[in-house]
């Protein structure tokens, strides 16, 4: 059972008395300019996996553990067996 061309202008009738004009149209805005966003994004990505990538930087704790750890090597004692 296939819709016919009269089945769909009832549904957009009804769809339209429903939801108003102002709110189709603000809902239909969202929506391109979510494909949008999804299209620019899928661009960057492409771009991105193109480009060399780079070395991946070390990644050093915070400063607080930094400093609480010298501190202990500071108090313990030398080990010179």
């Amino acid at each position: 059972m296939s819709l016919g061309p009269w089945q769909l202008i009832i549904i957009a009738i009804v769809i339209l008395v429903l939801f108003g004009r102002g709110r189709i149209s603000e809902m239909m805005g969202d929506f391109g300019k979510g494909i949008n966003s999804f299209k620019k994004g899928m661009n960057e990505d492409e771009k991105s996996d193109s480009a060399p990538s780079k070395p991946a930087g070390q990644i050093e704790p915070p400063a607080a553990d930094v400093k609480a750890k010298s501190e202990d090597q500071a108090t313990k004692p030398a080990d010179n067996s």
